[in-house]
């Protein structure tokens, strides 16, 4: 290294580098995890993969590193290694989406089973791993260009290892709670992406070399810049009114003629709906107005509600203009999502909403309700502390003497062991009275639990007396399909409680069955045959 760069000579560069590097690794882990969420949902599953291919790319890029650096201490390759992983990440916003759809397009005709976690390592292993192994290569080479003797090499291996530490944690706080919330994933990519290209550039330009690198490298930045922000997650959608993320979640808003609905970090479905004709939703929401009934009360609007997954208040609006002016109140762990009820989905500004866990809420407050409301529970993405037998007895605690809880439980699954099995399984060794109802045209089955016997009874003499023509004849079904679960011995805990593998059998089961019928077309007639089939 006799005729390095000056800018190399008192190596605070490349403790700069290491900086940067630690910084970026950690945005493109978190910004890997928001990328994947509206496809592959933002379960433990998913962080698991995530966590687990990035650490397979950084341990390959230390032994490369090492190596490379051992054999040819140029720090020029480093730098163009760099400057290779900036134009890399800079493309995932551009490509990355469609990658993901590509790779579960493919498998989604030859994997049976664990479906989303063979499709979410597929997709980290082509999108994250070589950058992140590029990445993987800075500590030891830096280590090879800054060790000067062997008196300091401890301190100086330490050096680097602080400072790509330090830039770790705020590349694990920055993404979170400024760039993510306030310009998006895609941005996020680009901006560290800039880091990096810059690191690269700053070192070619003192070297005097590497023009072409350059100039190369900033042109397809430059294009990266300029495809990457103009896309959607969802581009197959065409006219979305709200399209966001939040620290939570991917949110997108859609509205027709005849409703304005919310998904959240999902390829597909409906998370809240607003009618704009004020009838029924058609969805479970509908099937829940019968909690109100069973209460045994004079009237439904003497009830006080408790919703713990407030979204968009689709249940507190339903509420309100079919039994009045209900004492309704709300906790959702998103307040995003609460500005856009407010903005886009007309919840009642009277009806309160804290933002909060549902489990803490419960935890901090000592008022009792008459029903509590359970929709916590999104595809796979289940909280295991609001699945528990000790979460479901808190809410116990927090129901008056005829309180009936009703829970969503939306993944039902067939067999034994399924996860709404475990989940009713689990209520019902904490509550006298269980009963479910399957949610006519959709994947949701409704739970309502209570200590009350006559809580069937109740709902059946209340719909009597509804002035609705249409919500009567939605409770006299529900009542009427309604079935008494029979307990059994599948319970969750607080320490056990796997929440994540039980829905993704549930998911295969799921896949298996929408995709049946084109996997026997493509099995009969190759790919002609499916494309004609769609």
């Amino acid at each position: 290294m006799t005729n390095e760069p000056k800018i190399l000579k008192n190596k605070i560069f490349l403790y700069l580098t290491e900086f940067f590097a630690g910084m970026s690794v950690m945005a493109v882990e978190l910004g890997a995890s928001r990328l994947l969420a509206p496809y592959f949902s933002s379960s433990q599953i998913v962080w698991t993969i995530i966590i687990g291919t990035i650490m397979i790319a950084m341990a390959l890029g230390n032994i490369y590193g090492g190596r490379s650096a051992d054999k040819n201490p140029d720090p020029g390759r480093l730098y163009r290694r760099i400057l290779i992983a900036a134009v890399w990440i800079g493309a995932i916003p551009v490509l990355g989406k469609y990658i993901v759809l590509g790779i579960s397009a493919l498998l989604i005709f030859s994997v049976s089973s664990h479906f989303l976690i063979v499709a979410a390592f597929a997709a980290c292993m082509v999108i994250f791993v070589f950058p992140l192994f590029l990445l993987g290569t800075v500590t030891p080479s830096l280590a090879k260009y800054s060790v000067g003797n062997l008196e300091e090499s401890g301190k100086t291996v330490g050096n680097l290892g602080a400072f790509n530490t330090i830039g770790s944690i705020i590349g694990t706080f920055v993404p979170t709670f400024v760039t993510i919330p306030a310009v998006g994933t895609s941005v996020t990519f680009l901006i560290f992406a800039a880091i990096l290209l810059a690191l690269g550039i700053i070192y070619f330009a003192s070297a005097g070399k590497g023009k072409g690198k350059m100039a190369v490298s900033s042109l397809c930045f430059a294009l990266c810049c300029v495809t990457g922000t103009s896309g959607s997650f969802a581009f197959w959608e065409d006219r979305l009114t709200y399209e966001g993320e939040s620290v939570y979640n991917y949110l997108q808003v859609k509205e027709s003629d005849r409703s304005v609905v919310l998904s959240t970090n999902v390829l597909f479905g409906v998370q809240s709906i607003y009618m704009k004709n004020q009838g029924l939703t058609g969805m479970y929401y509908d099937y829940c107005l019968a909690a109100p009934l069973m209460c045994g009360k004079e009237a439904p609007q003497d009830c006080s509600v408790l919703i713990l997954g407030m979204g968009t208040g689709t249940y507190a609006t339903q509420c309100r203009k079919y039994f009045g002016e209900m004492d309704i109140e709300g906790v959702e762990i998103d307040e995003k999502i609460t500005h856009l009820a407010r903005e886009y989905f007309f919840l009642p500004g009277d009806v309160p909403v804290t933002t909060y866990d549902g489990r803490a809420f419960l935890n901090a407050v000592e008022k009792k309700y008459d029903v509590i409301m359970v929709d916590a529970y999104q595809d796979i993405t289940i909280p295991f502390q609001m699945s528990s037998v000790e979460f479901f007895t808190m809410v116990k605690e927090h129901l008056t003497e005829n309180g009936v809880m009703v829970v969503n439980m939306n993944m039902r699954g067939s067999g034994e062991g399924n996860i709404n099995q475990y989940l009713a399984d689990t209520i019902s060794s904490v509550f006298g009275e269980v009963y479910t109802v399957d949610v006519t045209g959709s994947t949701n089955r409704e739970l309502f639990a209570s200590d009350n016997p006559a809580m069937l009874a109740n709902l059946e003499q209340a719909a009597k007396a509804l002035p609705d023509e249409n919500l009567y004849a939605m409770m006299e079904k529900t009542a009427e399909n309604l079935v008494p679960y029979e307990k059994g011995t599948c319970i969750l805990t607080d320490d056990r409680a796997p929440v994540e593998l039980l829905g993704m059998r549930v998911i295969d089961e799921l896949i298996g069955g929408e995709v049946a019928y084109y996997k026997d077309v493509y099995e009969k007639e190759g790919i002609g045959g499916l494309l004609e089939a769609f």
